[in-house]
């Protein structure tokens, strides 16, 4: 079993259900737990794993889950949060895995609650996925019926009552005291840490808020073992990955590879290689909020070590591709202005910074630019960058920005001409 994630996800794009997830060793990692282990032997096993967060971040799962209190004198009421939220540009992951599978991701939420005594869980689903909600419900329901949810789950003494909050939807909702703040019902501001969510969370108790895909790999490392996780992947990092591809390509998609597959074979062998008439100019690994990279770096393994030491982050795994016939200077504006639209407005880098640099673009490419605008923008991926703001949203949009200067920067100047440049292509 090579593509766990997966396994069960149909050409025809109808969800598997109960009783085809259950023929396929569904629940059976689940079983194991409630029979076998202890809840601190479960987290031992994930940090044993080494599976790391997929949601963007690559914190280590289970040295996330070891901060929560456990014993005696923890708090009786524990939260388990699902991130469904899925904003950022580029990423479609885990949409695939909510609608095609989503008895992979209740089974593995129950074991992520079992591990660190989570009573109750709740899954903060995008708001326009409302194919997945209803998939979802529908498992729900078919669990709870089967005591698969719900009071004394398989008569272990267990017992998780999960919920599925349809999110209003804002991108600032991936960072998750933001997400939090969202499901108690306030503005979607990120919060000041410490106290961390593990503490002092959701209604003020101990939370872990973890990604789609991150909990989909929870049921196959406890069923099938640590060392079988490991030997997935191609690198150092196991296990394996759900990578992306938009862009022109003539196959654009989603596809479960070992992580540490490289870019050119994602690009070329699975999404089928640039369309005809165009060339690979640059791309962003891991989603909207990367720094690019160029042609050069596609040799490079897809983990997140590897595309850190090249000067961009793994994120979500999910590649945007810039062509050749795409202007740059314009791809980025599009993204710059979606980050302005999104921020919350908490801090003032953030609420100021990004409006300046849509301005700033925006001037350029209507043929208002000077020179000193250009090295105004490099210094904003300063102002605005890691330590200068409230949260990541910022130096998260400052990545597209801060490479396509320093890869792209004649197309930049290129608009302090005005006239050699024309609609978003190369005139």
């Amino acid at each position: 079993m090579d593509k766990p994630l997966t396994r069960n996800i149909k050409p025809d794009g109808s969800a598997a259900t109960l009783a085809e997830y259950r023929a396929k060793g569904g629940y059976e990692g689940l079983k194991k737990v409630l029979a076998e282990l202890a809840p601190l032997e479960v987290q031992q096993q994930v940090k044993d794993s080494g599976l790391r967060g997929r949601g963007g971040a690559g914190f280590p799962t289970g040295a996330k889950w070891s901060f929560v209190p456990m014993g005696e004198d923890a708090p009786k009421t524990k939260y388990l949060v699902v991130n469904g939220d899925e904003m950022e540009p580029g990423a479609f992951k885990d949409r695939l895995l909510l609608e095609g599978d989503p008895h992979q991701l209740i089974e593995g939420v129950l074991i992520a609650a079992y591990a660190i005594q989570a009573n109750i869980a709740y899954i903060f689903l995008r708001g326009e996925y409302r194919v997945a909600a209803e998939r979802l419900r529908r498992a729900i329901a078919e669990a709870t019926e089967k005591n698969l949810l719900g009071a004394n789950i398989l008569g272990s003494g267990f017992s998780l009552d999960l919920r599925l909050h349809t999110s209003a939807g804002r991108y600032i909702c991936g960072e998750e005291t933001a997400l939090l703040n969202s499901l108690e019902g306030k503005r979607a501001n990120p919060r000041a840490k410490p106290p961390f969510p593990q503490v002092s969370g959701l209604f003020g108790k101990p939370t872990i808020v973890n990604n789609v895909e991150t909990l989909c790999n929870l049921p196959h490392i406890l069923r099938n073992g640590v060392d079988w996780y490991k030997r997935l992947s191609r690198t150092g990092e196991p296990g394996t990955k759900i990578y992306g591809v938009s862009g022109r390509v003539k196959r654009p998609g989603a596809w479960e590879l070992p992580m540490g597959t490289t870019g050119r074979e994602i690009i070329e062998e699975h999404a089928g290689g640039m369309r005809d008439g165009y060339r690979l100019k640059g791309y962003m690994p891991g989603g909207a909020s990367t720094d690019f990279l160029l042609p050069e770096h596609l040799d490079i393994p897809m983990d997140y070590g590897s595309i850190g030491k090249a000067g961009s982050r793994l994120g979500t795994g999910t590649m945007i591709l810039l062509d050749d016939k795409t202007c740059p200077v314009q791809m980025v504006l599009n993204l710059e202005q979606f980050f302005a639209q999104e921020s919350c407005g908490w801090c003032t880098p953030c609420r100021d910074g990004l409006p300046w640099t849509v301005s700033l673009l925006e001037g350029l490419i209507a043929g208002r630019g000077r020179p000193e605008d250009i090295e105004t923008l490099q210094r904003l991926c300063g102002l605005l960058g890691p330590g200068n703001t409230f949260c990541a949203l910022a130096p998260g949009a400052m990545e597209p920005l801060q490479s396509a200067l320093k890869y792209f920067r004649a197309d930049f100047e290129r608009y302090l001409q005005p006239k050699k440049v024309s609609g978003g292509a190369y005139a």
